[in-house]
C-alpha cells in the first residue's frame, strides 16, 4: 500500500483532469482547418512556448483555462469529436495522446511533436448543414432505464402521473382538511429552496432534482368521503373497496386517460391517503400491484396502488406526507425496500453517515444504484472500470448536482442493462435532496461505496429483484442482498480524502460460492482531494 500511496499522490500532484472522449472522423472537404493540437498558447503553431505553458500547467503554476482552446462547435481532433466543450475546453489542445486526461504523458508527446514537427490537425465544420454522424451524440440522452425490466407501471422517465385521493370516513375525519389546490401544491408544486419543508416542498421538484429533469411528476387530487364506517375497510380488501368506490364516483367527472402518463392502458398510480387515526393496522404505507382486470376505468386498469395514512398536517408540515408517497412511488417505479423485513430491534440496511437513502429510510436521496436502475443518469456519467496494470484516475461529481455521476465496478463481465453484482460509487454532499435527513441521520460529504447484486428472478408470474428485502434467496439477509453499504456500520462511514478501500475494508468483497462476501476484488482504491464539486478516485489493480 505503501508504493500505492506514493504513486497515488504523484499522480493527484500532477493535476490530471479526465474528460469523456471517443469516436471516429474522416476529414473532407466540408472541414475547415482551425489550428493544432498542442496550440496552448493560440498562435496557429506548435513551439517551446507551447511546452512552457504545459509545464506550469503539470506543476501547478498557472492552470490551463478556456483561453487555452479553440471555442467550435463541431471539431475534428485526430481521433476525438465533441460538442459544445464546457469546463476544461482546452482538452481540445492538450490533450495530445487523446487518452481523456492531461497529464506528463501529453508534456512528453508534445515534446517529441516540436521536434518531429508531426502535430494532428484541429479541423471546425464549416456548416451546420448535414452534419457528420457524431458519435458522442447520444452522450447527453439518458441510459434506458432497467428497472423496466420488473414489474411496474410508475415510469421513471417522462411524463409519470398520479391520481390522489384525499378520503375521510363519517367516523374518522382530519383535523386539518387541505383543499385539492394544498394538496396539489404539495404533490406537484415547483422547487421552493425557501420553504421549510425542502428539499420535501413537493415531490415533483424532489424528482426532478434527483433525476435530473428526466422525469415529470403531475397529477390531481380529489376528496373524497366514504360510504361506510373505517371499520368496514380492512386490509388489502378493504383498502380496494374504497379505491374503487372513489373513482367510480369520480368516472363522470374526470378523463382516466390524464393519468396513464406512458400510454400503457394502465392508470400509472392511485395514491389513497386516509386520516392518521385510522390506524396503522390496515392504513400503514404500502404501495401493491393492483392487481385486478375487472376493474376499468375508460378502459383502463390500475396499475400500482399507495395506501397510508400519512396525513397533512397543516399548510406547512407535511413531511411525512412527501416522504412517504416519494418512498412508495419509488416501488411503484419498480425499486425494492433497501430495509430488513421480520429482523428484530435494527431494520435499517444501511447505517451510519453514509446510510440515509430514499428506499431504505425515506430521509435522504436516492443512491446511485437505485439511479442507475431507475435510469437517471446520462451516458456519459456512467463509468465503467476495466482493470489495468496502471493506476486509473477516476473524477466522480456531486451527486446533488446535475453532473452527478457514478462508477461501477462490475464483478466479472457487466451486463448490459446492470442485472448482475457490482460495486458502485459516488461523492454525496449535504446539498439538495441530502439537505434535510431524519434526525437519527447525519449525511457527510464524501464517497459512499455500494455492494450490490441487481439480478433478476422470474418466478414465472413475474420478474423481481432476486435478492431483494424478504426475498428468499438472502439466506436471511447473510447472504446476497440487492444492496449493501460498504464500511456499513452506526458511525462516520463515508470515505474522506486519503481514505482507502482495500480487502480489509468491512464489506468490500465480491461473493463467493455459499453467497458469503469473502472474495478479494483485487484492487485498492484512494480517495482523493473533494471540494464539494468533485472529488478524485485513484485505484490500483492487484495482478498475479
Amino acid at each position: 500500500m505503501r508504493d500505492f500511496l506514493k504513486k497515488a499522490l504523484s499522480l493527484l500532484c500532477s493535476a490530471a483532469l479526465t474528460v469523456t472522449v471517443s469516436g471516429a472522423f474522416s476529414a473532407s472537404a466540408d472541414w475547415e482547418h482551425i489550428g493544432y493540437m498542442g496550440d496552448l498558447n493560440r498562435d496557429k503553431d506548435v513551439t517551446l512556448a507551447d511546452l512552457v505553458i504545459m509545464s506550469r500547467h503539470l506543476h501547478g503554476v498557472e492552470p490551463l483555462s478556456n483561453a487555452n482552446s479553440y471555442h467550435v462547435k463541431k471539431s475534428f481532433i485526430g481521433i476525438h469529436g465533441a460538442d459544445g466543450f464546457q469546463a476544461g475546453e482546452y482538452f481540445v489542445t492538450a490533450d495530445i495522446n487523446q487518452d481523456g486526461q492531461v497529464d506528463v504523458f501529453d508534456m512528453i508527446q508534445l515534446r517529441k511533436n516540436i521536434i518531429s514537427q508531426d502535430n494532428p490537425w484541429i479541423w471546425q465544420w464549416e456548416s451546420e448543414q448535414n452534419l457528420p454522424e457524431d458519435p458522442l451524440e447520444d452522450y447527453g440522452e439518458f441510459i434506458g432505464a432497467p428497472v423496466d425490466d420488473v414489474e411496474k407501471y410508475l415510469p421513471s422517465h417522462g411524463d409519470a402521473k398520479l391520481l390522489i385521493i384525499y378520503a375521510d370516513f363519517e367516523d374518522c375525519k382530519y383535523e386539518y382538511n387541505p383543499s385539492p389546490e394544498d394538496i396539489e401544491r404539495i404533490a406537484f408544486g415547483p422547487e421552493d429552496e425557501s420553504s421549510n419543508m425542502y428539499p420535501f416542498e413537493s415531490a415533483t421538484a424532489f424528482y426532478a432534482r434527483s433525476s435530473k429533469g428526466s422525469m415529470h411528476l403531475s397529477g390531481n387530487a380529489f376528496p373524497y368521503t366514504a360510504k361506510e364506517s373505517v371499520k368496514n375497510y380492512h386490509l388489502v380488501p378493504g383498502q380496494k373497496k374504497l379505491v374503487t368506490e372513489a373513482l367510480a364516483e369520480l368516472d363522470a367527472k374526470v378523463d382516466f386517460h390524464d393519468y396513464d402518463g406512458d400510454n400503457d392502458g394502465f392508470i400509472d398510480t392511485v395514491l389513497l391517503i386516509v386520516p392518521k387515526e385510522a390506524g396503522d393496522e390496515t392504513w400503514w404505507p404500502a404501495a401493491v400491484p393492483f392487481s385486478n382486470d375487472a376493474y376499468k376505468y375508460d378502459g383502463l386498469q390500475i396499475g400500482h396502488m399507495i395506501t397510508g395514512n400519512c396525513q397533512i398536517n397543516s399548510a406547512t408540515d407535511y413531511r411525512d406526507f412527501t416522504n412517504t408517497i416519494l418512498h412508495e412511488m419509488g416501488h411503484c417505479m419498480g425499486l425494492p425496500d433497501y430495509y430488513l423485513y421480520d429482523v428484530e430491534g435494527d431494520h435499517d440496511g444501511l447505517h451510519g453517515t453514509a446510510g440515509s437513502e430514499m428506499m431504505d429510510d425515506s430521509g435522504g436521496d436516492f443512491s446511485c444504484v437505485s439511479k442507475l436502475q431507475l435510469g437517471w443518469y446520462r451516458k456519459d456519467q456512467v463509468m465503467i472500470f476495466e482493470p489495468t496494470e496502471e493506476l486509473n484516475n477516476y473524477t466522480l461529481y456531486n451527486a446533488q448536482s446535475d453532473r452527478g455521476n457514478t462508477l461501477i465496478i462490475p464483478c466479472g463481465e457487466l451486463d448490459d442493462r446492470y442485472h448482475c453484482e457490482c460495486i458502485m460509487l459516488e461523492y454525496t454532499t449535504k446539498d439538495a435532496n441530502n439537505s434535510s435527513p431524519p434526525w437519527y441521520v447525519q449525511i457527510g460529504e464524501g464517497v459512499r461505496a455500494y455492494h450490490a447484486d441487481m439480478t433478476l428472478h422470474d418466478n414465472g408470474w413475474w420478474v423481481s429483484y432476486k435478492y431483494a428485502s424478504g426475498s428468499e434467496f438472502t439466506n436471511n439477509y447473510n447472504g446476497r442482498r440487492f444492496i449493501r453499504l460498504i464500511n456499513d456500520y452506526k458511525g462516520d462511514n463515508i470515505f474522506k480524502p486519503f481514505d482507502f478501500l482495500s480487502y480489509f475494508t468491512e464489506g468490500f468483497a465480491w461473493y463467493d460460492e455459499n453467497d458469503e462476501a469473502t472474495k478479494d476484488v483485487k484492487m485498492e482504491i484512494m480517495v482523493g482531494n473533494m471540494d464539494g464539486e468533485s472529488c478524485t478516485l485513484t485505484i490500483q489493480s492487484k495482478w498475479e
